[in-house]
């Protein structure tokens, strides 16, 4: 318990300080756990889908495969921009803006639309990771601040201190300084390697639109006959 002293003993700048770098420490953890999570899978299964794409004798059984493959979500939002565009709602009154227009630039509108949906789940959680690596070390330093500030008021308000006197404000700074680093070290790893990895997958995915579009951008053909 006496490894505990500083903090059950610290006033309330103390023991919020000490509150909020646990809350960014959970927070970055959950993060970085879940989008490595996301991240494995997803660098299984673009390939696979975009495999399986290829393969397929036509645009909706190709769509039929990827969706049976694609748990992430990020393949399949490509392949429906490809299926609306090659099947048209044809109705009576004028179409929509959206549906005016040479069919590859609608089908480059709908790939476009589709790679920012996918993008964003591996995305996601990286603004986070760099306001606590950036934040941490700061809201660590207001604790080391503080704790020698307590440490400066005993110094002034009494004729003998002993070390005894100094050791709680003391260690208060020290491992505020160390729980900080300890917070915003793990989150700029993990914002690095993990957004290198969101990195790849969406250059993958950016590569198999443009090959959509250099593919089917002309929209001569029916979606049976592809």
């Amino acid at each position: 318990m006496d490894r505990w002293l500083w903090l059950t003993q610290g006033d309330a700048v103390t023991q919020a300080t000490a509150l909020l770098l646990l809350v960014l420490s959970v927070a970055s953890w959950v993060v970085m756990v879940y989008k490595a999570w996301l991240l494995a899978r997803s660098r299984r299964q673009v390939p696979q889908c975009v495999a399986a794409f290829w393969r397929a004798p036509t645009v909706a059984a190709a769509r039929d495969q990827v969706a049976a493959l694609d748990r992430s979500g990020l393949v399949l939002p490509l392949v429906h921009a490809l299926a609306a565009q090659r099947t048209p709602e044809h109705r009576a009154d004028a179409p929509p803006l959206a549906q005016q227009g040479a069919a590859s630039a609608q089908l480059t509108r709908g790939l476009r639309a589709a790679l920012q949906s996918a993008s964003a789940p591996l995305q996601w959680g990286q603004v986070l990771l760099a306001s606590v690596g950036t934040l941490a070390p700061f809201v660590g330093l207001l604790g080391t601040v503080w704790g020698i500030h307590h440490a400066l008021t005993l110094l002034a308000g009494s004729q003998s201190v002993g070390i005894a006197q100094l050791a709680a404000p003391v260690g208060e700074a020290l491992v505020m300084t160390a729980a900080g680093l300890a917070v915003a070290i793990p989150a700029v790893l993990g914002y690095n390697l993990q957004g290198r990895s969101a990195g790849r997958i969406e250059a993958e995915l950016e590569g198999f639109a443009h090959d959509l579009q250099a593919v089917f951008g002309d929209g001569a053909r029916s979606a049976d006959a592809a």
